[in-house]
């Protein structure tokens, strides 16, 4: 099996505290971006059955079916001030049955962090962190949202509910810059 690129702390060389300051934020992104923005909103993307990622099935903690590597997949950008500042990403295993499952169908455009931290029975894992290239099919998502550099910060947690775990992976886009 190939070694995960993710890793549990944020290297020394991530120099940028306003960037090192949001990988490592707690709490809900989404919160703090509806604090630092006049303006907030959550655009889906996309949500439907598909193929988790490679670096998804293969780590223990991921969200999709190991086997099969199906899972509901859920896709949003962030914007503050109308302009997009996380692209997010979400695996549920289609073979998890429960009420988290029916809760993702019918977020549409709301925030499932807004879900994640303020109901009773979630619990988060630990962050992990990657700096994603253009060989990662993340970076190419969220490159189409703006005009990336070489490289783009991510972090991945699982939140589980009872037996039921989502895997989220936000993508933080240039535009986070801006915002306090």
């Amino acid at each position: 099996m190939k070694r995960s690129q993710w890793r549990d702390r944020l290297p020394a060389s991530l120099h940028d505290p306003l960037l090192r300051s949001w990988l490592s934020e707690p709490g809900s992104l989404t919160a703090r971006c509806q604090r630092a923005s006049r303006r907030f909103a959550v655009r889906l993307l996309g949500y439907g059955k598909g193929r988790a990622l490679a670096d998804e099935t293969t780590n223990q903690s991921a969200g999709g079916d190991a086997g099969r590597g199906l899972a509901w997949v859920r896709e949003v950008v962030l914007e503050c001030d109308g302009e997009p500042v996380i692209f997010a990403h979400t695996t549920l295993s289609t073979a998890s049955r429960g009420r988290l499952g029916r809760w993702m169908a019918g977020l549409g455009s709301r925030s499932l962090g807004s879900l994640l931290f303020t109901y009773p029975g979630f619990r988060r894992d630990g962050i992990e962190f990657r700096r994603l290239d253009a060989g990662h099919p993340l970076y190419r998502r969220a490159a189409a949202l703006c005009v990336p550099g070489r490289y783009l910060w991510a972090r991945r947690s699982l939140h589980r509910l009872g037996r039921q775990r989502v895997l989220v992976t936000e993508v933080f886009l240039p535009a986070i810059a801006r915002l306090g």
